[in-house]
This record gives structure tokens, C-alpha cells and sequence, in this order.
């Protein structure tokens, strides 16, 4: 025993000895007109090639290095570089504040260290900026975080105006959204033709595909992680635009200059005050309208402490008349506080809540029926960064949430037909610990590993049956009381990522991850629904895992103007869920029952070539991939494409300004049809007709194809006052895409059936007005 206190008590010695002469630089990088923050700035040090930080995702970096007379720089994309020079005798504290550039000062203007893409560690990790959401043209005009992603490879869009999303093979459930920390369940306004996210209130937007940073999780395809702006610290502004269908507005000043801000950002949409103006009285009694408010507001404690108080509100009410009506909405809250232990060592601790919940009312007869439900979680979590030095950082944290899920509620008034039903509510505790290296072993190599423990427990109080899985008749069942644990499933989730850089333009990146699912939704459409259900895993239902390996040839070309990559995937899932044929699923008691479980698989190849500089940017991304399922009780146990199968995917951005006030962007769209269960036939019972169905998924739609356009006018700026109108054609050649297709018997031939197909957009035309002062 004496030998080894020995050995430890000479191990610090010398490590206390080689750090002697080791001090370190931290400090924040901001915007410096508004005093935001910026995230994944680069701090790099002149006379140390291999050396540098990037700002976390509050604008803090850290970076530890010999004594000595140093240069250091700050850059980020968008912004005029900011060099400064230290003699380095003692640990300091350096705070940068950026410019804004004009990007086509492409020799001043910085970039993430133009070929972070190449040295960085994460594979399957894309960033989007404002600036580029708010050049491409897209659905009303109305700028949308959502939208602009499918354009990239490997994320495909679920339908014509669809906000949903698929990731390299995965469910549109099976992405974690979050907004300023907070999970967001549902992110689709008016039936997914819009986003929940405002443009005017975000500050960055992260999408992982692969490579999963272990800090993150609860999903299995990826992760979209989207702060919101901080606010203006320096001097009040207004700031919106006003479209066709829809006006938004933001306010944002100081709570007091340099320590503290806030921002108001309200959207609403108008497209119900046109049916005002219909002859017809019910369409006049219609709704149609959604609208959402971001709030955030910061404040500075102190130089080491910071706290943080963000919300979103938003809700959609859709309604015929005094006949149908359902609402639905979201409500988010995200209480923070930052705080730094030391020059090394940063802390952030949060306090999250999140609520979905949706209404629908139906009348009819003398009868009204209403139907709610909810889902609903209470959240802690509280994250590390400690800046070993400049070739080593550590993360570790935990997280800790409680899920309550209304399954659903059905209140009948004056109806003999009709009883009240209430489904058993549902509750689980969620909770994970983490821990991450990101190690630069040499000037080459770098790794970013760890693991991530995930428990989740199943509680009472509640009746939780077993199924026969072949005939889905119950097995046995158990009555537990509340707060009493049903079962806990304990799953460790590796994570691990390489680069290697071949040289200064070009690398190999590798990664391999595993994630576990335990909340899970179930929706008969291919859009996403206010009425889906999520229900959590429990003694019958497993949590679904997936393994992704990742591959990735990186290289910049042009001075770092141009980047291409192309990453390959193979991705094997467990637990994966399907519906019984015929199966039942609205306020179906026994919904576990129409459930089947078993296996998937997704693999594909990503390409992506981007010009990033200058007057002319964009990116053309294209996909080639495969996704299928395979579960005992459908397609006689085959192998069968699932829904989100596209074997190919094309998108073409092109950003062009022609001159310093205009403009011009396009996209281009391409894609498969998805997979489809179509009737192979028709028999006749009495005198009513029948559908035959055979394989699952065994057709496809027709595939998809579109064109946008969009030009944008910047009047010339004053010190107090912008102003800007952009034009956009969606659908510009007027492809009318299919949105569903149905099958009915030809009322000229009974013995022939006719194919029904609904598309939702022409060619639309938009234009917004937008204004800051």
C-alpha cells in the first residue's frame, strides 16, 4: 500500500513540476454588435501550428500552453478576424469581439479555421448558418430550419411540404430535436407545412447523422440541437417581416449593457382572415392559423457566472365551422445556469420542461365529443467541460427526466351512443451518465471517444400485460401502484470517432456509435399527425438500439474554398417496431398488442460538394441508400423496405450575388418514391367491394421533383434602419407531385378500379417584406 501512495504522490509531483511552466488562456468570443456569443469560434495560437480551441456552445474556450510571447486569433465565418498579442507569464484571461465581414472580403473575412471540416473529429455532423436558411427559397416565403436541412445528404424530407424528417435510414421519430436544450415532440406547424422554429430567434443549428456525440441521446437516427439567440446586450432593436400568409416581429435590447439582454420574437399566421371573405358561412366560422413566441433573457451574475431563462409557446387551431376543431401545440422552458470553476473547468446546469399536448372536438347530431392528449417532461441535467490542455478536453455529465404521457382522454356530452373513455396514463423515469475524451494524440491523429449509461424505469401505477406476439392475445398481467418500478433497462452506449489527416486539405474520419430509444410513436400516416401517439417502452415493449459504423473521405480544394466529402454508413437496428396488418391504434387500451417487433438495417453513401466563399455558394448533396425491416408476422418474415426507404436523393442549392443588393438562389429537388402497400387485387362480398393486400411496402410513389427560385433586395443600409423584400416561386415549373394516392371502383365500370391521385402544390408564388431598426 505504501508503494502505490508513493507512486501516485511522484506521479503529481511531476506532473505538478511539467505544469509549471504551462499556463492558460480562456475566455469568451462575441459578436460586437450585439454581445451574442458565438458558437464553434477558433482560437488559434500563430507561433503553435497544431495548436487551438473552439468556443463551446456558451462562446467560452480554454487553451493551455507553454510560457512565452504568443499571437493569438479568433475567427468564425462571417466575421472579420481579431488578432491579439500576449506575453504569456501567467494564466489570463483574453475576451475577443468579432466584426461582422463582408463575405466578399474573402482574404479578411474568418472562417472556422477554413479547414476545421478537415481536422475536427465529427463525422456525419453538419452546421447550418442564418444566412444561408434565409437565402433559400422555400414554401410562402417562410424561412424555415426544417427545410433547409433535407437539403443536405442523407436527410430526406417526408412529403411535399412536410416538415418531418428522415436520417440515413431512421423513423421520423427517431430524431431528437431540441430547442435551447429542451425536447421539442412535435416540430410542425399546420400540419407540417411549417416548422416550429422562427429564424429571427436561432443562433445555430447542429445536426448529427453518425458519429453521436455521447453527451447526447434518447434517439436513434440524430440529433438537431438549436440555440436561440441571446439578445442584444449594447442597444434596443425591432426587427420582422411581413408576408402573405404570415407576419413576424422581434424585440431585443439590454437588461443592462455588457451584463444582461433579452429578445421577444412572435409569429402569426393569417391565412383564416381570407375566409372572412368566403360567401360560404361555414368557411367564414373556420379556423386556420397557427402562431408561436420565443422568449430568452441572460444575465451576468458575475465573471464566472452567468444564468440563462428561455421559453417557446406555440399552438395551431384548425377548424370547420362548429362541426370539427383541433388544436395542438407546444410549450418549452429552459432555466440555466453557467458556471466557471476555474480558468479550465466549465459547468452548465439545466432545468428543462416540455409540453405537447392536442384537442379535438366534433359535433354532429346533438353529440360532442372531445379528445386530448399529452405528453410531458420534468428535466435536470448538468454538463462538464474541463480544458486539460491543448491537445486534451473531457466531458462528463448526467441527465435525469420524468415522462408522463396522456395516452388519451374521449369525453361524450349528450350522446347515448357514445361513452367516456380514458386511457391509463403512463409514467417513466429517464436517467443517463456520460463521459468523453476528445484526445489530439499527434498532429495527425485525433479521437473523440466515451460512453454514455442510459436507465429507464417503467412506473406505476397501471395494468402492464404481456402478448402473445403471434396472435397478440394476452398473456398475463400485473396491476402495479404508483411510483412503483416495473422494469429498468440498463443500456451502455459506446461512442467513438478518428480522424486522420492525410495533410493539410484532406483527411480519413471513422466513428461508431451506439443508441437506445425508449420513447416511441405510433402513427398510421406518413406525415407527422397531432394525433400520433408516443407511448415509452415497458415489460412488453423493448427499447430499440441501433449500431451505426461511419466512413468518411474528406478534402478542400481552391484554398480551402471548395469542399467535398463522402461518408458511407451501415446501420443494424434492434427492436424495431411495425404494425400488425389491420391493426387498430386509435384509443385501443391494448395498443401494445397491434405491435410487432424485430430487426432493421440502413446503409448508404453521402456525397457533398460546397463552396463556402465569394459571391457564388451553394451545394449539390446526393444520397444512395437502403432501408429495411424485417419481423416475423409481416412479408412472411422477409426482408421488406421500410417507409423511410429512398434509394436516391439529389439536392442542388445555388446562392449567387449578382451585385450588393441583389440576390439570386434556386434549388433543385430530386427523389424516390417512398415504399408503399398498394391492393393487388379486389373480390366483392355481398354486393361490397374489397381490397386485397399482399406484401408490406411492396410499390412505391411516383418520384418527386421541384424547382425553386428566390431573389432578394437589400435596400442600402443606414446606421438606424434596413430593410430588404425577397421573391420566391415554389414549384417553379409547376410539377404537381403526388401526395397520397387511393384506389376506388370506377362508377362508369364497377369491374375496373381507378387510381386516385392528390397532389397539395402548384407553382406558388410569395413575397416577404422584412425590416430592422
Amino acid at each position: 500500500m505504501k508503494r502505490v501512495i508513493l507512486f501516485f504522490a511522484l506521479a503529481f509531483s511531476i506532473q505538478t513540476s511539467l505544469a509549471q511552466d504551462n499556463f492558460t488562456i480562456s475566455g469568451s468570443v462575441k459578436d460586437s454588435a450585439t454581445g451574442e456569443e458565438i458558437i464553434g469560434a477558433i482560437v488559434s495560437v500563430k507561433e503553435m501550428a497544431a495548436t487551438g480551441a473552439s468556443t463551446n456552445a456558451y462562446g467560452f474556450y480554454s487553451l493551455t500552453i507553454p510560457k512565452g510571447n504568443y499571437t493569438v486569433t479568433a475567427q468564425f465565418l462571417g466575421y472579420t478576424s481579431k488578432t491579439l498579442t500576449v506575453n504569456l507569464t501567467a494564466s489570463i484571461k483574453l475576451n475577443f469581439k468579432l466584426s461582422s465581414g463582408t463575405q466578399l472580403e474573402a482574404v479578411t473575412v474568418g472562417a472556422e479555421k477554413k479547414n476545421d471540416n478537415i481536422t475536427n473529429t465529427s463525422v456525419g455532423m453538419e452546421k447550418l448558418t442564418v444566412k444561408e436558411m434565409n437565402a433559400i427559397p422555400v414554401l410562402f416565403g417562410e424561412k424555415d430550419v426544417l427545410k433547409t436541412i433535407q437539403l443536405l445528404p442523407g436527410i430526406e424530407s417526408a412529403g411535399d411540404g412536410n416538415s418531418g424528417f428522415y436520417v440515413r435510414g431512421g423513423s421520423a421519430d427517431q430524431n431528437l430535436i431540441l430547442l435551447d436544450e429542451a425536447p421539442v415532440y412535435n416540430a410542425s406547424h399546420l400540419l407540417g407545412f411549417f416548422s416550429v422554429f422562427n429564424s429571427d430567434a436561432i443562433k445555430d443549428v447542429t445536426i448529427y447523422k453518425g458519429g453521436m456525440p455521447a453527451e447526447y441521446g434518447g434517439r436513434l437516427a440524430s440529433v438537431l440541437d438549436i440555440k436561440m439567440n441571446d439578445g442584444d446586450d449594447q442597444k434596443f432593436r425591432v426587427s420582422g417581416g411581413i408576408g402573405l400568409i404570415s407576419s413576424r416581429l422581434s424585440i431585443e435590447g439590454p437588461i443592462k449593457k455588457n451584463r444582461g439582454s433579452f429578445i421577444i420574437c412572435a409569429r402569426r399566421t393569417y391565412a383564416d382572415l381570407f375566409l372572412k371573405l368566403s360567401s360560404d358561412s361555414a368557411l367564414k366560422q373556420s379556423s386556420l392559423y397557427f402562431y408561436d413566441i420565443n422568449v430568452k433573457a441572460n444575465y451576468m451574475l458575475g465573471d464566472n457566472d452567468r444564468i440563462y431563462l428561455s421559453g417557446y409557446f406555440g399552438k395551431d387551431v384548425l377548424g370547420f365551422g362548429n362541426t370539427f376543431g383541433i388544436n395542438w401545440g407546444n410549450a418549452t422552458g429552459t432555466l440555466r445556469w453557467n458556471h466557471l470553476f476555474s480558468d479550465k473547468l466549465f459547468c452548465n446546469t439545466s432545468l428543462i420542461v416540455s409540453n405537447y399536448n392536442d384537442n379535438i372536438n366534433i359535433n354532429f347530431v346533438g353529440t360532442s365529443i372531445g379528445i386530448f392528449s399529452r405528453i410531458q417532461d420534468y428535466g435536470v441535467k448538468q454538463d462538464y467541460e474541463y480544458f486539460i490542455n491543448s491537445k486534451n478536453k473531457l466531458k462528463f455529465g448526467f441527465y435525469s427526466t420524468l415522462h408522463q404521457i396522456v395516452p388519451g382522454t374521449i369525453t361524450a356530452v349528450n350522446s347515448s351512443a357514445s361513452n367516456n373513455l380514458t386511457l391509463t396514463n403512463q409514467y417513466a423515469w429517464e436517467n443517463a451518465i456520460y463521459v468523453s475524451h476528445e484526445w489530439k494524440a499527434t498532429q495527425r491523429i485525433s479521437f473523440n471517444y466515451g460512453i454514455r449509461f442510459t436507465a429507464f424505469s417503467v412506473l406505476g401505477p397501471g395494468t402492464f400485460r404481456n402478448y402473445n406476439t403471434a396472435t397478440g392475445a394476452t398473456i398475463d398481467s400485473t396491476n402495479y401502484n404508483p411510483g412503483q418500478f416495473v422494469t429498468t433497462y440498463f443500456t451502455p452506449e459506446p461512442r467513438f470517432a478518428a480522424t486522420y489527416l492525410l495533410n493539410e486539405v484532406s483527411s480519413i474520419k471513422a466513428s461508431y456509435d451506439r443508441n437506445a430509444q425508449n420513447l416511441h410513436l405510433l402513427s398510421n400516416s406518413t406525415s407527422e399527425n397531432p394525433t400520433d401517439l408516443w407511448i415509452p417502452s415497458s415489460n412488453y415493449v423493448k427499447p430499440e438500439i441501433a449500431d451505426q459504423f461511419s466512413l468518411g473521405y474528406f478534402r478542400n480544394f481552391k484554398d480551402n474554398n471548395y469542399e467535398f466529402s463522402t461518408e458511407v454508413y451501415y446501420k443494424l437496428m434492434q427492436n424495431s417496431i411495425d404494425y400488425r396488418d389491420n391493426a387498430q391504434l386509435e384509443f385501443n387500451e391494448n395498443i401494445e398488442s397491434q405491435l410487432l417487433f424485430g430487426q432493421g438495417r440502413a446503409y448508404g453513401v453521402e456525397f457533398l460538394l460546397k463552396k463556402k466563399y465569394g459571391k457564388f455558394t451553394g451545394w449539390i448533396g446526393y444520397t444512395l441508400s437502403k432501408s429495411e425491416t424485417q419481423i416475423s408476422g409481416i412479408n412472411n418474415g422477409s426482408w421488406y423496405p421500410a417507409i423511410q426507404d429512398r434509394p436516391n436523393d439529389l439536392s442542388v442549392v445555388l446562392i449567387y450575388q449578382i451585385a450588393p443588393k441583389w440576390t439570386i438562389s434556386s434549388t433543385f429537388i430530386y427523389y424516390d418514391g417512398s415504399p408503399v402497400t398498394f391492393p393487388s387485387g379486389k373480390y366483392q362480398i355481398d354486393n361490397q367491394v374489397y381490397f386485397y393486400y399482399t406484401s408490406r411496402n411492396a410499390y412505391r410513389m411516383p418520384a418527386y421533383n421541384r424547382m425553386d427560385i428566390g431573389v432578394t433586395w437589400q435596400r442600402k443600409k443606414t446606421e438606424k434602419f434596413e430593410s430588404s423584400w425577397n421573391f420566391s416561386i415554389y414549384n417553379v415549373y409547376d410539377r404537381w407531385n403526388a401526395y397520397t394516392i387511393t384506389f376506388q371502383t370506377n362508377p362508369n365500370n364497377s369491374q375496373e378500379t381507378q387510381a386516385v391521385l392528390t397532389a397539395l402544390f402548384g407553382i406558388i408564388p410569395s413575397v416577404t417584406y422584412n425590416f430592422k431598426f
